[in-house]
């Protein structure tokens, strides 16, 4: 007889329920690789903006904290709600989510040919913030030189405007021009899954 073992430790979150705040598909999808059962939590609107003397490195755990103070009245004794952040460093500056095409194209044409950082804030949050467990995550990414056919050919096939930089390492642009990364691979995809296992049975504890 075969035995197939579960693909997570059935005790790790005996007991709690975990919520994910987050409308990216992407998240949601790699919290499934760590995360038997959770829920998307309802949408809040929380305070997005930082100080302008916040390090860049320092936003995103910034803001995945300001998401998570959102939902302080709004946890149950059981339930744990996890909120997450990620920008790309390029030279010192912060790459959001790009507005248009021309914006895209010119955050890619910046990237290329230069390695640039990746960071995401997470934070693990119980009802009304008795628990609060904020870190980071970086991870170094190297672009090879690209063309203007191919940085226009990748924008307007994959359109990345939901993507902090530009581009989706998953995606086309990360097979072909992504020459190494130093890091958490799942981090430049926005969730560092290995960090945030250890924090989450942690927060267990």
């Amino acid at each position: 007889m075969i035995t197939v073992l579960p693909p997570y430790p059935a005790a790790a979150y005996e007991g709690k329920k975990i919520l994910l705040a987050s409308n990216s598909p992407r998240r949601r999808e790699l919290l499934h690789y760590i995360v038997p059962e959770f829920e998307i939590a309802d949408s809040r609107l929380a305070e997005e903006t930082y100080p302008a003397t916040l390090a860049a490195e320092e936003v995103p755990a910034y803001l995945s904290r300001q998401k998570a103070m959102a939902y302080a009245d709004a946890l149950e004794p059981d339930e744990v709600i996890i909120t997450a952040d990620t920008v790309v460093i390029n030279e010192g500056r912060i790459l959001g989510k790009p507005a248009d095409r021309a914006e895209a194209e010119a955050m890619l044409r910046s990237l290329a040919g230069h390695t640039h950082t990746v960071v995401t804030g997470v934070t693990l949050m119980s009802e009304g913030g008795k628990r609060l467990d904020t870190f980071t995550e970086h991870t170094e990414v190297s672009f090879d030189d690209m063309s203007e056919a191919d940085i226009a050919a990748y924008v307007e096939r994959f359109k990345p405007y939901d993507k902090a930089g530009s581009y989706g390492i998953q995606e086309w642009i990360g097979a072909a021009f992504i020459s190494g990364i130093k890091g958490c691979f799942y981090n430049v995809m926005g969730l560092p899954l290995h960090t945030l296992y250890r924090h989450l049975r942690r927060f267990f504890d």
